[in-house]
């Protein structure tokens, strides 16, 4: 049995979210929580709150142990691009793609 939780169009770009995605797969959600509180990165936020959503769906919608919970799958795909344009000289003008992210978390229980 799994839940998941998925957190979308989160305005970071998908690539400096996937560093932080990394370092929790596989860990027990306690453990994933401590990490994420003392990794200085800005994903870690959304991340946090897109795990805390996933372990909350698990407690109530499929009656598991919060404890028992480990984090099974994480990815982060690419949302869509947000297209801004910044001054530059002579009148010329650069395309700035302001990248989001949809972060998916599925925690299981652990087969026993």
């Amino acid at each position: 049995m799994e839940a998941k939780a998925i957190a979308k169009y989160i305005r970071i770009s998908p690539q400096k979210a996937r560093v932080v995605a990394d370092l929790i797969r596989g860990k027990k959600v306690n453990e994933a929580f401590a990490i994420l509180k003392f990794t200085p990165k800005k994903a870690s936020v959304a991340i946090e709150k897109a795990l805390k959503s996933a372990v909350a769906n698990a407690e109530h919608n499929y009656e598991m142990n919060g404890d028992d919970l480990y984090v099974s799958k994480i990815y982060v795909d690419q949302g869509p691009t947000l297209k801004r344009y910044k001054p530059r000289a002579m009148g010329r003008a650069d395309l700035m793609r302001r990248r989001t992210s949809h972060i998916t978390v599925v925690v299981s229980q652990k087969e026993v």
